[in-house]
């Protein structure tokens, strides 16, 4: 899954793909290097980001999806938020394909009543409180087994509302210490408990830099080392930044599977 942030203040590429020509041309880039899925977000959720206006995501939005979904109409596309009134007029105007909520609807309450009615994919990731606020100080009482009851409780919720395709984000980053991320990343073959395909997003973060003392600049080997972990541990989707190494991993992953069958 690759991503594109058409976004002023995202942590790694804030303000290179406002332009809808130049997400165009990123866009290009991506699916040269095999992207299969296109994660397109228009409010940044980088820590100490505020909560975005609805009408504002979607001014940003629909020049670049309608020259997307013109070059592109069989490309699957994403869209990162988490209002429902983004999320309908995104599918409704350009058919796209799924939607992938940072909050799992705990910020806009009618996302999943939306979501429901339209039958479109749903990727909820766990995170503990809002961008505003997720890094201050978040504590567990074990990462790991806390968000598999938060999942298992909004699983359960969701499909009371009817809806059974959904994939699951532990939500590496989103209020969660450096030792909580790798804790999680250490056993993040537990959430195939649920049967769902797992989707994880680490590309250049901090739990990475800081570790090796770098910059999300510098940080594309490290982001490399935890993709493979991640695919050895069965995590079947990677959010990425990175397209073309993200899927040389993938291929050398594929390949050494296939040899120990």
């Amino acid at each position: 899954m690759g991503i594109l942030n058409i976004t002023s203040d995202s942590f790694f590429d804030g303000g290179k793909f406002i332009d809808p020509d130049d997400a165009l041309v990123r866009v290009r880039q991506m699916v040269s290097e095999g992207a299969d899925i296109v994660d397109i977000g228009a409010a940044s959720s980088r820590p100490g980001a505020g909560i975005t206006k609805p009408d504002g995501e979607i001014n940003k939005l629909a020049p670049v999806l309608e020259r997307i979904r013109k070059e592109f109409p069989d490309l699957i596309l994403s869209i990162d938020t988490y209002h429902a009134k983004v999320a309908r007029e995104m599918i409704e105007r350009f058919s796209v394909d799924m939607i992938n909520d940072i909050s799992a609807g705990e910020i806009d309450p009618d996302m999943i009543t939306s979501i429901s009615k339209l039958n479109v994919p749903y990727i909820i990731m766990h995170m503990q409180g809002v961008p505003g606020n997720m890094q201050d100080n978040p504590v567990y009482l074990n990462v790991t087994d806390d968000i598999i009851q938060f999942f298992a409780k909004k699983l359960n919720h969701l499909r009371k509302k009817g809806i059974n395709d959904v994939l699951i984000d532990p939500g590496f980053g989103f209020g969660k210490s450096s030792d909580h991320n790798y804790e999680l990343l250490s056993s993040i073959e537990a959430f195939q408990m649920f049967e769902l395909p797992v989707v994880a997003g680490v590309s250049r973060k901090s739990m990475i830099y800081n570790l090796l003392e770098s910059s999300s600049d510098a940080s594309l080997n490290g982001t490399t080392a935890v993709h493979m972990i991640l695919l050895q541990k069965g995590v079947q989707i990677l959010r990425v930044h990175d397209v073309k190494e993200a899927k040389e991993a993938v291929k050398i992953y594929l390949e050494t599977k296939k040899m120990s069958i």
